[in-house]
């Protein structure tokens, strides 16, 4: 089973596909949480060199509220993570796919609201 929804975004820059990420995600209900740049922490931590690679944590809000009134701990998998990074051709955005990450909870009810969060991640992905 694949773990995230993949998209390539060929000939733009990855502050253009940053910014068409956000909206994409908006306008499917999510917010962004939480913001890692993964090259800059690179560098300052371990001195070293990488493309570009952001990390976004996003949220539904109805969506986390719901999963969490089904499983209280399912905050610890929470935010959805969706990754941007610089590869050849252009920029890949990878979404968690929340009913692979969802496979570690025994919980029926949990795995139908992952695959509805899916479905929004995976439309957010198409529309960016």
């Amino acid at each position: 089973m694949d773990y995230t929804i993949n998209r390539l975004i060929a000939d733009t820059d990855f502050e253009t596909v940053d910014g068409r990420t956000r909206a994409a995600l908006a306008a499917h209900g999510f917010g962004v949480l939480t913001e890692i740049d993964v090259k800059a922490t690179m560098k300052k931590k371990l001195a070293v060199d990488m493309p570009p690679y952001r990390i976004l944590g996003a949220c539904n809000p109805k969506m986390a509220h719901q999963a969490i009134g089904i499983e209280p701990r399912v905050g610890a998998m929470l935010p959805c993570n969706v990754i941007l990074r610089e590869v050849d051709g252009g920029v890949e955005v990878s979404a968690i796919d929340p009913v692979a990450s969802m496979q570690a909870i025994d919980n029926t009810e949990l795995i139908g609201v992952a695959s509805q969060v899916r479905d929004l991640l995976a439309k957010a992905v198409a529309a960016i």
